[in-house]
């Protein structure tokens, strides 16, 4: 079973965006890739406006948000942590931030990642996978753009192994419980979780992060959008 605890918040700060990415277009879409009658949702809505509520209450019932006032991306996590770990140890659990797009038939991509083995799936092929860390990339890619790594082929698609993600990433509950103590390290330093520590961290004790390739969802921000796909024409598709 998976699970969707989606994180929104009207105090995050601002990122340059394509004009498609927003909070409603963005929920819209993710209902329509993981629909809740079919997927368990849990939405936390962190100092929203009587305006974001209202949008949200369009496409949910009212019970399925909690409203909270934490002020902080790290603190809405550990937050949406304490909640996953109530769940059945089997249960998968989607962290989803609420400026994402998905391609459908996500969530049979996403089962499928777990299926060929990952601990942690995410459905972002992140673009600093590709860029030198000589030229401001991930720190970890060679001066040729190339990462080092391994390449699975599931029922759908081809997967990579790769060193880190974003916070919207799935993994089972047993895992989770397995590697609290490293996830709560690295979301209790300030205001924002430190992501990339966190993964590397859990690389080092032996979990592996699968992220398709080409990416089934992408991170809303202009410059790190998801390589080879139109997205705006996804979302139009949604």
């Amino acid at each position: 079973m998976i699970k969707i605890i989606y994180r929104i918040s009207d105090a995050g700060y601002r990122k340059v965006k394509p004009s498609f990415i927003n909070n409603e277009n963005c929920l819209k879409n993710s209902l329509s890739v993981f629909p809740s009658d079919k997927y368990d949702w849990l939405i936390i809505g962190d100092n929203l406006s009587n305006q974001t509520t209202s949008m949200i209450e369009k496409y949910v019932p009212s019970n399925i948000i909690t409203h909270t006032q934490i002020g902080s991306g790290a603190g809405t996590f550990n937050y949406a942590l304490n909640e996953s770990l109530k769940y059945d140890e089997n249960d998968i659990v989607y962290f989803l931030e609420n400026d994402y797009i998905h391609k459908q038939t996500s969530d049979k991509i996403l089962l499928e990642g777990f299926e060929i083995g990952g601990d942690y799936v995410s459905l972002y092929d992140h673009p600093d996978k590709y860029i030198p860390s000589i030229r401001g990339g991930n720190k970890f890619i060679e001066d040729d753009g190339g990462e080092l790594t391994k390449v699975y082929l599931s029922n759908s698609c081809h997967w990579k192994l790769t060193n880190s993600t974003t916070m919207t990433f799935a993994s089972k509950v047993s895992t989770l419980k397995d590697d609290e103590d490293i996830l709560r390290r690295w979301t209790n330093m300030g205001d924002y979780p430190r992501d990339f520590d966190m993964f590397m961290e859990l690389r080092e004790k032996g979990k592996s992060l699968l992220t398709p390739i080409p990416g089934y969802s992408t991170h809303g921000e202009t410059s790190w959008l998801s390589p080879l796909t139109n997205w705006e024409e996804v979302w139009f598709q949604s």
